[in-house]
């Protein structure tokens, strides 16, 4: 089975450097988290709470969400740090026993900012549970980028 990646992309006005530290480094001032977390997923109706996002930025780092319990929970480990230009995660956010897919994240600079282009690929190691996942992320990528893109706005 094959599939293709998800790709979205969007133009911020920040420089590469400023715009992959955004991205990575303060990720926990824009993600929605109150949509796409695993306190949100793996933890309904029980009142848990995102406090911060920590992105390890070194190739082996992880991505960790901090709950309002203590936890401290992976979405994504880096398998490629390449600063300003790109990243690559192997990306789980979940306690489910499926493989990782992967999430590149490429900054490239042009003549109104930065162009930021993410592809999320690797969706046939899921197997048969590819098409509801694959159509949440396909979904969920707009408004997350909507997200970075307003809080590149602010910061610019």
């Amino acid at each position: 089975m094959s599939m293709e990646p998800i790709r979205r992309s969007v133009t911020v006005g920040l420089d590469p450097e400023r715009a992959f530290r955004l991205f990575t480094e303060e990720m926990g001032s824009w993600w929605p988290v109150e949509m796409h977390s695993r306190a949100v997923d793996e933890f309904p109706g029980e009142d848990l709470k995102v406090e911060r996002i920590e992105f390890q930025t070194h190739v082996g780092g992880l991505v960790l969400e901090y709950m309002s319990n203590g936890q401290a929970l992976p979405w994504g480990k880096v398998l490629a740090w390449e600063p300003p230009g790109r990243f690559v995660l192997a990306w789980h956010p979940s306690s489910s026993e499926r493989p990782p897919t992967e999430v590149e994240v490429r900054f490239t600079a042009g003549a109104d900012g930065t162009l930021v282009e993410l592809e999320h690929r690797g969706w046939e190691r899921l197997g048969p549970e590819v098409a509801e996942v694959y159509g949440s992320y396909g979904a969920g990528c707009v408004p997350t980028l909507e997200r970075f893109r307003a809080a590149a706005a602010e910061a610019a």
